[in-house]
């Protein structure tokens, strides 16, 4: 596949030397490898370690009679000429000799900042990106920054999360997790994020929506809360977030684990496709997990490059 580009130019850098305060205006600012802008209160070891905006979102918001300042929405840059919210995750952004690499579009809004009170809506949660830092360098005001759009090459995604009460009151070590990722890792599959989360549906739908949507990742695996419990829900939520079946993987998993138990067939796991993101229940014991990753791993790689459009369909 193609690796497209389109250039804009950087407008403004703005940062803020305390959380909670409205970030300013800089001439130019130093961008530090895996961490973020030197001097900014929200850089730090994590996937939003630079937030950028599409100067021409601020001026339609302008338009509206927001009369908004440059860092008023909370973004280190504002670039124009580049539309942000139409770029998949892992585009790589490159100013002078800083490379920057996309990590999420869009995020929630906890609390109703000021302009939101006056407005109505505030633009950040929706057309705000975010990226992390892979090269270090400076950026001046005015520079000129490129963007690289993946072309299918690029190794999959992935996020695990962990159903489990108790593992999220961390009153008992979550084995499942772990087993997840290094099987994942040693398939090649870039592990993103690893949660721990308390049986509870709402709270897991909610995570599944968001690594969809904004992380963008290939795929999502789950463990735990497939069983007959009340609180056993894991499914529900799956089913509730889907934009697509995929029940094979699910029956795969049920037929052949079989040959280790007779009580699979009383896993209720499902998968499912929500937008471009591929969502797998998995059983919640650590030994059942490496046997399920061992029966499905190689066909969820092939279906993955079919849904992202780097591999086609086998005729028979």
């Amino acid at each position: 596949m193609e690796r497209k580009q389109t250039a804009g130019t950087v407008r403004a850098i703005c940062i803020s030397e305390k959380r909670g305060t409205e970030k300013h205006a800089v001439p130019e600012a130093k961008f530090e490898k895996g961490y973020g802008i030197l001097g900014d209160a929200h850089a730090g070891h994590w996937h939003r370690q630079v937030s950028l905006l599409s100067y021409g979102k601020v001026q339609e918001f302008n338009e509206r009679g927001a009369n908004v300042q440059d860092g008023a929405f909370g973004e280190n840059l504002v670039v124009d000429g580049l539309d942000f919210r139409s770029f998949p995750v892992g585009t790589i952004l490159r100013c002078e000799d800083v490379v920057l690499k996309m990590t999420q579009i869009g995020k929630e809004c906890h609390t109703h900042c000021q302009i939101y009170q006056r407005m109505g809506e505030c633009i950040m949660p929706v057309q705000g990106v975010f990226a992390e830092v892979i090269a270090s360098g400076t950026i001046h005001a005015g520079s000129e920054m490129t963007a690289e759009f993946p072309d299918g090459t690029e190794p999959f995604t992935a996020a695990v999360i962990t159903m489990s009460d108790k593992g999220s009151r961390g009153e008992r070590k979550d084995e499942s997790g772990p087993a997840m990722e290094e099987a994942l890792r040693g398939a090649g599959f870039d592990v993103v994020e690893a949660l721990i989360l308390p049986d509870e549906k709402e709270r897991l739908k909610q995570e599944l929506i968001r690594l969809s949507d904004q992380r963008q990742v290939n795929l999502i695996l789950t463990s735990g809360g497939t069983g007959f419990s009340s609180r056993d829900t894991t499914p529900e939520a799956t089913m509730e977030v889907m934009t697509r079946n995929a029940p094979g993987i699910a029956e795969a998993l049920r037929s052949e684990s079989m040959r280790y138990t007779r009580r699979a067939m009383l896993s209720r796991g499902v998968s499912v496709i929500r937008n471009q993101t591929l969502i797998i229940n998995l059983p919640g014991s650590p030994k059942a997990v490496r046997e399920s990753m061992e029966i499905i791993l190689e066909s969820v790689q092939h279906g993955l490059g079919i849904l992202r459009g780097s591999e086609s369909e086998c005729a028979r």
